[in-house]
């Protein structure tokens, strides 16, 4: 029952803190794995991870001391500590980009049952001279729906914390505590600190940026038909001349092309580019056309080669990068000289002279 005695109130939560906190902690790892879930079959694949915990006892008692205990007290409100500690079980999410944190909130709004909603981003935007880490807030609790799963039954009396932010303002969250956090900071240092929360949410915008620009140029690949031209560039038959820039070889155009020819293969983004890159180095005016026809033509021969180095090399296998290696190899050896190792290409070479026929 709820009082105005601070220390029976401490005394209060802690016991309901010890007989709880096995409850708490498997509350807080099934909420993870609901969101987890939820999350996932919206098709949000820009999450960084999920993470919890349950607040300490004495950090939610300090917590209330120093937030609410003044005011109710001056009031003459009664309180009882539990009530007032929202984040007691709490949760952040990490994504990507600034334009997902409301895709979160909207996905979790319609699972939960929303108690309160603590917008810092739109608080940070709407003040001028203010300085600080952003966020989005939600305090929820599981929703009538769900309540009648009997594996949620239990958790109905819980409510909980969500903290949505990008990894950008996470990181900023993070330095910005180191900071400041309880303490005065000097007028000469503001200006320097506003300068850098500046930064943090430039980067948040570029990465977002650069995603879009990502996609722009997934879609200009799939507008175009590499095959239109397959028949006319091999080897040598374009001048550097006549190449149209927008035909060059770029990371875009290789996944794409690489997907053709290996289904099943998941081409990582960070490999993709490196060996675009070397690709380029080897032949600086490579086309997509050119590509893909020297992978069209060659494929066949370097699956052969690979039956058959596999066949005597059993603890070795050849990936979908080196077999794009041997074809580009096969396609133009001056070019593409140092696009194998000299073990690989001497290995290579001598198959080749003994299977000339395939």
């Amino acid at each position: 029952m709820a009082s105005l005695d601070f220390d029976t109130e401490k005394k209060l939560f802690r016991e309901y803190y010890e007989l709880n906190i096995k409850l708490l902690e498997n509350a807080k790892n099934s909420f993870i794995t609901l969101i987890t879930a939820l999350l996932s079959s919206s098709g949000n694949d820009s999450i960084s991870k999920i993470e919890g915990r349950v607040k300490e006892k004495e950090e939610c008692i300090k917590k209330f001391n120093l937030k609410y205990r003044s005011e109710l007290e001056t009031q003459n409100t009664p309180y009882s500590i539990q009530e007032k500690i929202t984040d007691l079980i709490g949760l952040r999410i990490i994504c990507l980009y600034e334009d997902d944190v409301e895709k979160i909130n909207s996905c979790l709004s319609t699972h939960f049952d929303v108690i309160d909603i603590t917008n810092k981003i739109t608080q940070l935007e709407n003040t001028e001279a203010s300085f600080g880490y952003k966020g989005l807030h939600l305090d929820l609790k599981l929703n009538e729906k769900r309540i009648e799963l009997p594996e949620y039954e239990i958790y109905k009396l819980y409510k909980f914390e969500v903290q949505i932010r990008t990894i950008i303002q996470d990181s900023w969250s993070v330095l910005d505590h180191k900071i400041k956090y309880k303490k005065s900071i000097p007028n000469r240092l503001k200006r320097r600190i506003n300068t850098l929360a500046e930064l943090f949410e430039l980067a948040d915008r570029e990465f977002r940026e650069i995603r879009e620009s990502t996609i722009e140029e997934i879609r200009k690949e799939e507008t175009i038909d590499d095959t239109a031209k397959d028949g006319q560039v091999e080897a040598g038959r374009e001048s550097n001349s006549e190449l149209n820039q927008s035909r060059l070889l770029n990371a875009f155009s290789f996944q794409k092309i690489a997907h053709h020819f290996f289904k099943d293969y998941e081409f990582e983004a960070h490999k993709v580019d490196g060996f675009t890159q070397e690709i380029i180095e080897a032949d600086n005016y490579i086309t997509r056309g050119k590509l893909n026809f020297l992978l069209r033509e060659n494929i066949g021969k370097a699956k052969r080669y690979q039956n058959y180095f596999e066949k005597n090399n059993k603890d070795d296998k050849l990936n979908p990068y080196t077999l794009i290696r041997h074809c580009l190899y096969l396609g133009d050896k001056d070019k593409f000289s140092n696009i194998l190792t000299s073990v690989a290409k001497d290995a290579f070479d001598n198959w080749l002279s003994t299977n000339a026929e395939t």
